[in-house]
Order: structure tokens, then sequence, then C-alpha cells
């Protein structure tokens, strides 16, 4: 009879202790090298199923759109904000705004001519509007004065009739940046303007962005839009809330809307934006929180001491005006609003009447007194009647989708105060003294008192 021989196992296969360890050695090297090439730190993600992987725009290292850069925690893998699947957002949003029914019904608005674009109304005849009764009420909105742009760029702005991604350029004050992670089907179906003025556009020509010759501008996704701000507002920073509250009116035919401020970089496709933060929430629009302050008072006091805006005065009166008509601090009695601060730099919109709505008075308020719009956004929602449908979402999602840069360099002097309606005012008394508000003795005591936590009679 034969001889069976046993065939004998590997040494190494014997050890199950050495054969895991060897597996988990290769499966770590190869999360290693894939996060190493990887454009993203995450493995699992969500993100178009087709995103664009070219560059959008080639930018010469002269003009340094990513320096700068404020660092954030940032969790890889973990997200605070749940996106839908690419393809089934893009025929939602396709479908939504093939029906216009979804947008009624429409605001009406005054038409005439003013000396001001917005006409700078009288306090009590700006909140004679707040409580919109009926649809044929003509709401102030602005362009009772041309909005100075070229018939092109205006011909385009009225031909964008689904979402339009917005951001504004005054005074060379930020970089372009273009978006990441768009969609292959994001650029057919979303409109991209940034809207700048002659000192921004010399800056271009500087740094050879685009050709001086050309009649239309375009950086990588972003049209850029000339406006001739000299016939508008002396301020820069109110030229730039015509395209930041009034982008319905700018974009008739659009249905949806964001804002980006232009120290942002937007690092999700927006079409998954406004999917995940407005359709699938029903609401008007979305906004952050504002990742310190809570009440309306903490930002005034922060915008005072912090020179964010240097006629102290004008401050002290706008505060004052808003407590004797109703102004109070944040309370649990406000829900579902989260607080009464926003971080206004990302504005996520429906184009229908609670958002227009808002915007408009929004921006009446901030012609009447400053372009510090989180001063006037939470007695603007509070006043407004029917009431505003909003998504304050947390700072940890504002940090998840957006990269924030600081503002470019300036070797210029001190900047004027304007008054409101674009008017220079020079430096008050109180604004070289200390730079603090003044509300003693003022109708805002029972606000701070409140806000405090204090009791009084």
């Amino acid at each position: 009879m034969g001889k069976v021989t046993a065939t004998r196992t590997p040494l190494f296969f014997q050890s199950k202790l050495l054969c895991i360890s060897v597996l988990y050695l290769f499966t770590t090297l190869f999360l290693a090298f894939y996060r190493s090439v990887s454009p993203t730190t995450c493995l699992f993600r969500s993100s178009p199923s087709d995103p664009i992987q070219s560059p959008l725009f080639y930018y010469p290292s002269s003009y340094g759109e990513h320096k700068y850069a404020i660092t954030t925690h940032r969790h890889s893998c973990s997200s605070p904000v749940f996106f839908s699947d690419y393809g089934m957002v893009v025929g939602e949003i396709h479908n939504l705004c093939t029906n216009s029914s979804a947008f009624l019904p429409a605001l009406r608005y005054l038409q005439g001519k003013a000396d001001t674009f917005g006409g700078n109304f009288e306090t009590q005849k700006r909140f004679s509007y707040f409580n919109y009764s009926n649809d044929e009420i003509k709401v102030p909105c602005g362009f009772l004065k041309e909005f100075p742009v070229s018939d092109s760029d205006r011909i385009a702005m009225e031909s964008c009739n689904g979402v339009v991604v917005v951001s504004a350029i005054f005074n060379d004050h930020d970089k372009i940046r273009q978006p990441v992670g768009l969609g292959s089907q994001t650029l057919v179906d979303t409109c991209f303007f940034m809207f700048i003025d002659d000192i921004t556009l010399q800056g271009l020509y500087d740094h050879k962005l685009i050709p001086q010759n050309s009649p239309d501008y375009k950086v990588g996704v972003w049209r850029i839009v000339k406006v001739f701000s000299e016939k508008l507002y002396e301020n820069p920073a109110m030229n730039g809330v015509i395209p930041k509250y009034l982008v319905h009116r700018l974009f008739p035919h659009s249905k949806f809307s964001i804002w980006i401020d232009a120290k942002l970089q937007l690092m999700v496709d927006p079409l998954l934006l406004i999917h995940s933060l407005v359709v699938s929430k029903d609401v008007d629009m979305a906004i952050s929180k504002h990742p310190y302050y809570v009440h309306t008072m903490e930002e005034a006091m922060a915008t005072a001491r912090w020179k964010k805006w240097s006629d102290i005065d004008g401050l002290t009166q706008q505060m004052e005006t808003y407590c004797k008509n109703g102004l109070k601090p944040w309370t649990t009695d406000k829900l579902p609003y989260t607080t009464d601060v926003p971080d206004s730099a990302l504005i996520l919109r429906k184009h229908g009447w609670g958002s227009n709505l808002f915007s408009c008075l929004l921006f009446n308020e901030l012609e009447g007194f400053n372009p510090r719009d989180q001063l006037g956004f939470a007695f603007v929602r509070d006043k407004m009647n029917p009431k505003l449908k909003l998504n304050m979402f947390e700072v940890e999602v504002f940090e998840k989708i957006v990269v924030e840069y600081r503002h470019n360099l300036k070797k210029t002097g001190n900047v004027k105060a304007v008054s409101s309606g674009g008017g220079v005012s020079k430096k008050t008394k109180r604004e070289r003294s200390h730079g603090h508000l003044v509300l003693t003795d003022s109708s805002c005591q029972n606000y701070l008192l409140k806000m405090w936590g204090e009791s009084h009679s």
C-alpha cells in the first residue's frame, strides 16, 4: 500500500494573528496612499457622480487667488449636512424651475424715479410695507434709478431662468475664486455672475485675467459684469448690497439663487446646496448662524468697537429707532428662529414672495441707515407679515461648504464714513472719542436689561 503524504500548511498561514496584522498593514497603506492622491481627504463623500475634474481657470501666479485662507477645523469624513443623489437633485430642481406656480404669488414693485436707487424713504414709510396683507400692494424694492450695466449683460441676466450664483467685488476688495466640486450638468443649469466696478476691472487688466478689447468678460465660470457704480452710491459696500439683496430683480426669470461673498470659495455643487438647505427644508431662504453673536445689539456693539462702520451716531440712531419700534433680544419665544444674527456671507433663496419681500424690506433699511445687513436682519424678519420661512443652519455646515479668505490687503489711508443714501459724512465727536455705542437712558435700556438677564420693572 502506498504511503499518504500530508500537505503541510505554510508556516505564514498558521498564525491567524500574523495574517490579520499583515492585512491591516496593507489596508492602512492603501488608505494612506488614497488620501495622499485624492483631492479630498474623505474616503466616503457625497458629490456629483460625474464631477468636473479639469481646472475651471488657470490664474497667473501674481494674482494669488488662494492667499490668506482662514483655517477652520474641518472633519474630513463626517458631514453636518446631508446631500441627496446628484442626478435626482438635478431632475427635481429642473422640474421646480419649469413649474412657475411653485413661485407664486408674485410681488408687485413700486415704479418711478428718485434721487437714489432705492428712494431713501422715511422710516415710518418703510415700516408701513412690513405688513403685506394685499397682493395689490406695490413694494419699494430699488430700481428707482437705472442699474447701470451694458445691454449685453442685461440680456444675459434676464436670460438666466434656473439657478443663479451671484457675487460682487467693489473697490478691488477681494479675489475672483472658482467654485469646486461642480457636476457636469451644473454648468448647464446654473448661471454664475460676478459684479465689479472700474477699480476692480483695472486690477483684472493688470493681472491679464481678461482682455481689454473684449465686449464681454469671463473668468472661469464667472461672467464678469461691470457696473458703472459712479451712477449709484458713493459707498462701494452699498453698491454691493444691490446684487446681494435684489438678486431676484436683477435676474427676474431665475427661480433659485445663491449669494456668496467674494471672500468665500464654494466647495459644494450649488444644486446640491439649494436642494439640501432650501428645497428639502421647504423654506424661503437659508443662511448660517453667526459664529459668536445671538442678539442684534451684540453685533451693533461689535460693529462700533471694531469700526466696521465709523458713523457711531448713525449706528446709535438705528438701534434706538429699532428699539422704539419693537426690536427685542432673542429668546425662545422667537423659535423656530434660533438666533437674531446671521453670517450673511452666504445666502440661499427660493425666489418666491417670502424671500423676495424680505429682501426688498431689508434693502430699504440698508439704504435708510447703512449697509451692515446683520443689524436690520432680525428687525425685518420679526416685523414682516406673513412670516419668512427660514433655515438658519449651523456654523459647522457653513465651514463644510465654503472656504473663507481674508480681504485684499490695502495700502491706502483712512476710508471715509458714508451716511445713509451714499453721502459722505464727517467723523463724529462720539466716534473720535471712544468708538462705542452710547445707549444710556435710551429706548434700548429694556432690550439691554433683558439681554443681560437683569430684572426690571
